[in-house]
Formats: C-alpha cells, structure tokens, sequence
C-alpha cells in the first residue's frame, strides 16, 4: 500500500486517549489533515485544536454523522459492545477509507511456552477478539496487536515504585508509544488490508531483570522476589519489522527510561 492511497483523504482518531494524544501532533506535522474524538471533546480534548475536535459515542448513533465518510480511522479502543461495532461500519464506514484497529497482544492469552507470532491461536472466547476479528474479515481492518505502551505518564520505574508490578521471573513485551505512532501511520501507507500486526519492541524481558537494572541504574529498590503465576509470552516482530517498521525510535528500554525519569523523553524524528 502506497502513500498516494491516502491522498487528498483526512485521517480520524477514534477515541483520542494515550496514544492519540501522541498520535494526532505527529499526523499533523506528516501533512494529514487530523481530527481526534471523545465522548466529551470539551473536557478530555483540551490539546486538541478545537476545529479538529469530534464528539463520538459508539453507543449514540447520533453522533456517528460526525465521523466524515472518506476519512481514514484509527481506532484506539476496544470495539465493544461487537453489535454496536458492526452496525456503526455497516452504516458509517464502509466505502471509507483504511481502518487501523488497535487491539491487544492479550489476545494470546497469558502463556505461551513458544515464542508468539501472527499465527499463534487466539483466545476467541473473549468478546474483544471476537469483535476485532469479526471486523478485520469483514471490513478489510488492519489490526495492530499492541504489546504494553509505557513512555511519559506512563512510566515503567513509576509502577515499580507504586507496586503495580512485581519481581518475578515472569515475561513482558513492551512498546515506547512514540513508536506505537510512527507504526500507526505507517501502517496506513504500507500495511496489506485484512492483516495482522504484532506491535512490540522485539525485545521480552522478565519482570526480575527489569528491577535488577531499576536498582542498579535509578537505585530502586530493593524489592524481594516474587512467585511468578505464569510464565508470560515472548512476542516476535518478524512481520512488523519486515513489512512495516523495521528502525525504532527506542530500542533500548533502558535508556528511554532513563530519557523520561530525566524529563527529556522528545520526538526524534
């Protein structure tokens, strides 16, 4: 998919929250002509210019009107209820532009003995996968899997420090969300319709030596090990890096760490 695929065409963020917040001034500065939604534009939307603010609620037909007909969508949120979903793409979306549908490499389910690429099996019971799966046959969607997103207001040494994550030997898979935006985008020129992306860093790490190097490099600390429920999962980024993003903003955890703890956690591109 080339870039003149999405010309003169606008680009809507659905449900502008953490990652719109990044995504929408880096769309802007790449020439799209970008609005971002909420429920609520006047209250959660105060970074956003006004002109570019759009009110949807899945759940309120009446503001789906709003979404222009030939813009490109990002979706950034759980397409629930499944029904809902499907009827607002049925009525609104269907001779639009590219849907980008954000989901989440939970799908995958919590451990996996082998490391997981776009062909493990899916935990199709859970209603989230049934919906994205559902649109991404029947809409054409890309579906990009994200792996954790940590970056500024969501830091990485922060939920060590408030116990929102534990010493154990157990597998996780992150992504700096400045790289979720660059995909995001990028996603739209080259990824093929009715695909799957796993988005991460390429890099899973166990929670034990992410607070080794949190004591050792911010003096965290210490915090006694803890029994792991399970092992985790190692997600592989062969398809992302070969077809979509193959150089990362931040390859190295640590050192974008240590960018945010500094406050010097910028764009670089």
């Amino acid at each position: 998919m080339t870039s003149h695929h999405r010309q003169p065409r606008s680009l809507v963020i659905l449900g502008a929250g953490y990652t719109g917040k990044v995504l929408y001034p880096l769309a802007k500065t790449q020439g799209w002509r970008t609005y971002a939604t909420s429920r609520s534009p006047e209250t959660h939307l105060g970074h956003i210019h006004p002109m570019d603010r759009l009110t949807f609620n899945l759940d309120d037909q009446n503001t789906w009107d709003n979404i222009p007909r030939d813009a490109h969508v990002i979706w950034c949120f759980p397409a629930l209820p499944q029904a809902k979903a499907k009827q607002f793409l049925d009525q609104r979306y269907r001779h639009g532009g590219r849907l980008i549908l954000l989901g989440s490499t939970s799908a995958y389910g919590k451990e996996r003995h082998n490391p997981v690429d776009e062909s493990t099996p899916l935990n199709i019971a859970l209603p989230r996968v049934q919906s994205e799966e559902d649109i991404r046959k029947s809409c054409g969607a890309v579906l990009l899997r994200l792996a954790g997103l940590y970056g500024p207001d969501r830091h990485v040494l922060d939920w060590i420090r408030k116990g929102k994550v534990a010493n154990r030997t157990q597998f996780v898979n992150l992504i700096h969300i400045e790289d979720v935006a660059e995909i995001c985008l990028a996603a739209l020129d080259k990824a093929v319709d009715g695909e799957t992306y796993i988005v991460s860093d390429g890099h899973p790490r166990q929670w034990s030596e992410i607070f080794t190097e949190a004591s050792k490099r911010w003096m965290l600390g210490p915090y006694p090990p803890s029994p792991a429920k399970h092992s985790g999962k190692r997600l592989t980024i062969n398809k992302l890096q070969a077809t979509l993003y193959a150089s990362f903003l931040y390859p190295d955890l640590y050192q974008a760490l240590d960018e945010i703890e500094q406050g010097r956690c910028q764009h670089k591109k």
